[in-house]
């Protein structure tokens, strides 16, 4: 899907760009080689629930979670630095019909090695960590106190890493020690610090502008000098989940400024949670696309009174 030199395209579901090589396609993602030490990261608006990615994207998607992602790259690095280069756009795609495709919704970026698991922060029981309290008193293998209802907040954040699974397969939640194992002792410790900085950071920024983070995820790399990079998105409705702050309350699943809207529809449906998924209708995607651009309003505008 090309676009033309003066109306971008309304969605891109996947990138076409001759000049570059892919190297990677991720759920939402199209990644470029740019040389030995640059990368050009697309965020499409291919949009995957249940680890699917679904035949209908979600218009301007990309966009919102590469701007929102943008915000807080710049606003968090005082904690840790991040993967973005200043390199303009206009250097690396010179042919305008390629640039008009990807434009506000790519970014230059260093290339890393990307540590082999996700950072995830929970402030909030829920998700797959109210099932796993449910079933164990813990998550991942941190004891939590007994009698916490579904989505309350938890006495702290705690860090509760994951594997990176390939496209089409599920993350799973491991403990700290196998996270440990898999990336060394003092690393994991370095990454569990500064996964909760940003998250407490972020916090209190989000609540300002009536949103709460009940969870996210973060991923990291390393440069050539071992330097520890963020990486990846940071804090978008795609990585963490957003509640409103105005209709949160325990005891249910909050609404959130993500893709819920979606998975709700789709578990009305005969459908077994694979490859491939079924097509949305216009008014689950419409709903979905205003969902993430009011998450935008919000955390980039200024608090509320």
């Amino acid at each position: 899907m090309v676009a033309s030199l003066n109306t971008p395209p309304s969605s891109l579901h996947e990138t076409h760009l001759k000049s570059l090589t892919r190297v990677h396609r991720g759920k939402v993602r199209d990644v470029y080689a740019i040389d030995a030490e640059r990368l050009l990261i697309v965020a499409t608006d291919r949009l995957s629930a249940f680890d699917v990615i679904l035949p209908d994207p979600i218009p301007g998607k990309g966009r919102i979670l590469n701007s929102i992602s943008n915000f807080w790259f710049d606003r968090t690095r005082h904690i840790v630095p991040n993967h973005l280069l200043s390199t303009p756009l206009v250097q690396v795609l010179p042919d305008a019909t390629e640039r008009a495709q990807v434009e506000g919704r790519s970014v230059v970026a260093r290339r890393l090695q990307a540590l082999p698991i996700e950072a995830v922060v929970r402030g909030y029981l829920i998700g797959s960590g109210w099932k796993d309290y449910l079933a164990t008193g813990s998550v991942c293998g941190i004891a939590l106190p007994a009698g916490l209802e579904q989505a309350q907040k938890l006495p702290q954040p705690i860090f509760t890493p994951a594997t990176k699974a390939a496209v089409g397969d599920h993350d799973e939640n491991i403990s700290f020690d196998e996270a440990a194992r898999r990336v060394g002792v003092d690393l994991a410790a370095r990454v569990r610090e500064i996964s909760l900085a940003l998250y407490e950071f972020a916090s209190v920024h989000a609540a300002a502008r009536g949103i709460i983070i009940a969870d996210t995820k973060f991923e990291f790399g390393l440069a050539p000098d071992g330097e520890l990079i963020l990486m990846d998105e940071v804090l978008t409705p795609d990585s963490s989940r957003f509640w409103p702050a105005d209709q949160y309350r325990t005891g249910i699943s909050p609404p959130s400024f993500d893709k819920q809207i979606v998975r709700d529809y789709l578990e009305t449906l005969d459908w077994n949670k694979k490859a491939p998924g079924p097509k949305l209708p216009a008014e689950v995607i419409q709903l979905t696309v205003q969902k993430y651009a009011e998450a935008l309003r919000r955390l980039t505008g200024p608090a509320a009174d």
